[in-house]
């Protein structure tokens, strides 16, 4: 976990303090002057209050606006944030999806000697050609196409120089914003923004290490082994590492380009349910799934299976969150409103302001609407967006992994209706969740979980006994200890604490102007020297700073 912004020392916080101005001025500038209060920067924004560009913009318009201008670190925020329809409003997620993350290209140059360097010889000799043109440019990196020795066209991704040092700093910034916003606001007391941060730390950093994501594509290609639909590309680990990722270069034509696949005689509707079977095996079998499904990542093949490409960002569902998913989904069958609650609020962390009864009685509604429609009238997207909606309205914040994954199901079923406008997604990955549920629910599955469930209750009954005494050593030694933690308490004793604080540096100050006025009033002795007239000017001065900067650090806190 990041230390907070005033952890480290002056000089080490100095690139931080600077950049934290940078941020608060963007937004400023933009007029998110809300985004300003409720994340701490209001200190670090100019004098100036309440200043908005002159646009006609909204205000989620001038979000995204103000996060492209940031750079790297606050474009993959955005883009996490269209995610997050449980914690954003639907116009601001809307917004967020068209942050593009593009950058401009990288001099050659740096590229050469990021290469050379890493890979422990110059790109003309370990590759038999290689493209200076990028073929893409993003914040982290950009993509050139090359050729090896043996003929293998490979695509290498590059990492930009300089990225993981702005993207610590900026983390190190955002940290500071979470715990402001616990400490001062109640929609960081409703929602736990500190992990939030620590989940999307915990992404960015992947995303710049490419060794990670050469891993992932790795996890992809063996568990698609053997099936015709999909393809993976592999890695050349040979020339790879944390800066740059070499790998084999996937030919096809672009999920998007329709008038290219009729050109080319495949089927469009035939893609669309292929493209419904690698979304379920990833979902229900795999446990984990690409998690930038947008066309420009998907390449068809003349033999219509389908290649991935790009495996920086991945999901992954836990044992628990699949049950949970497959439990809902029974529930949401069966038309049973309190189990499906149940499921859905199990899987949400609820703030202190979510209750229990207003969001059963919303989901029972939304059940009743689609009471008596057939699946193949069902837009799964639509449900998960009514999902998050009521999440969103009852203060409910889904595990990061799941919003993912609903953003995730919102692009496939858009994917496939683009291809074919008559394609149901829910139509076509019935008869997959049917299948999986009853392997799930087969007799030798079951045998296998009562046999894990027993080797866990056998060592956990071995281990009470032992357990059991040294809770109640502890006890007659007097050294079990009690802590409770009161709701409230922690943000009264930081105000008080402020407030003396500030009243005691108000009497020190006080002190100090009466002390030098008394050094004045008593007039010059004979022994009085220039240096002593110097230090006497100097110290009027420094009060007088000192005074002003007491002065506007209480004029700026007024509304905290």
């Amino acid at each position: 976990m990041s230390p907070p912004i005033l952890a480290a020392p002056w000089f080490a916080r100095a690139p931080v303090i600077q950049r934290s101005r940078q941020v608060a001025a963007v937004l400023a500038g933009h007029g998110l002057t809300s985004w300003l209060d409720h994340s701490g920067l209001r200190r670090f924004a100019p004098l100036r209050r309440g200043e908005t560009r002159p646009t006609p913009l909204t205000q989620a318009e001038h979000l995204r606006l103000a996060l492209g201008e940031l750079g790297v670190t606050f474009i993959k925020l955005g883009q996490m944030l269209s995610t997050r329809a449980d914690l954003l409003p639907p116009d601001t997620i809307e917004e967020l999806a068209r942050l593009q993350d593009a950058a401009p290209h990288v001099p050659w140059e740096h590229i050469e000697h990021t290469l050379t360097a890493d890979l422990g010889a110059p790109p003309d000799v370990l590759f038999a050609s290689f493209d200076r043109m990028p073929v893409a440019s993003a914040s982290i990196g950009q993509v050139h196409a090359a050729i090896l020795h043996n003929g293998q066209p490979v695509v290498v991704k590059v990492r930009r120089p300089g990225v993981v040092d702005e993207v610590e700093r900026d983390l190190e910034i955002l940290w500071g914003m979470a715990r402001w916003a616990r400490d001062h606001t109640p929609f960081g007391r409703d929602f736990d923004l500190e992990a939030l941060v620590e989940e999307f730390s915990y992404t960015i950093r992947n995303e710049l290490d490419y060794v990670h994501e050469g891993q992932n594509a790795d996890r992809f290609r063996r568990a698609f082994a053997g099936d015709p639909v999909v393809v993976v590309p592999w890695v050349f680990w040979d020339l790879t590492t944390r800066r740059v990722l070499t790998l084999e270069r996937m030919e096809g034509i672009k999920l998007s380009d329709l008038g290219a696949l009729d050109e080319a005689g495949i089927r469009r509707r035939s893609i669309a349910e292929n493209s419904v079977r690698l979304f379920a095996r990833q979902v229900l079998e795999f446990g984990f799934f690409h998690a930038d499904p947008h066309p420009g990542n998907f390449f068809v093949r003349p033999d219509g299976s389908i290649a991935l490409v790009d495996f920086g960002m991945v999901g992954r569902l836990s044992e628990r969150l699949q049950l949970a998913l497959l439990r809902a989904g029974l529930a949401a069958i069966r038309q049973d409103p309190e189990m499906l609650a149940e499921q859905l609020y199990s899987l949400g962390v609820a703030g202190r302001a979510a209750r229990y009864g207003p969001f059963q009685r919303d989901l029972d509604h939304v059940l009743t609407r689609y009471a008596g429609v057939t699946v193949a009238e069902v837009s799964l997207a639509a449900v998960t967006r009514e999902i998050t909606s009521l999440a969103f309205r009852h203060r409910l914040q889904l595990p990061s992994d799941l919003a993912l994954l609903f953003r995730v199901v919102a692009m496939a079923e858009g994917m496939g209706l683009r291809l074919d406008p008559d394609f149901h997604f829910l139509e076509s990955a019935e008869p997959l969740i049917k299948q999986h549920w009853h392997r799930r629910h087969s007799l030798a599955e079951g045998l296998t979980r009562l046999r894990d469930v027993s080797a866990d209750a056998l060592d956990f009954g071995f281990e009470l006994p032992r357990r059991a005494q040294r809770l109640m050593g502890r006890m007659e030694r007097g050294q079990l200890e009690l802590n409770v933690n009161h709701e409230g308490l922690h943000d009264m004793v930081r105000q008080f604490q402020r407030m003396t604080n500030r009243l005691a540096m108000a009497v020190v100050l006080a002190a100090s102007i009466v002390a030098l006025g008394l050094a004045v009033a008593l007039g010059r002795p004979q022994s009085w020297t220039t240096w002593a007239d110097a230090l006497l000017t100097i110290g009027f001065v420094s009060s007088l700073v000192f005074g002003a900067w007491l002065l506007i650090a209480i004029w700026r806190s007024r509304g905290s």
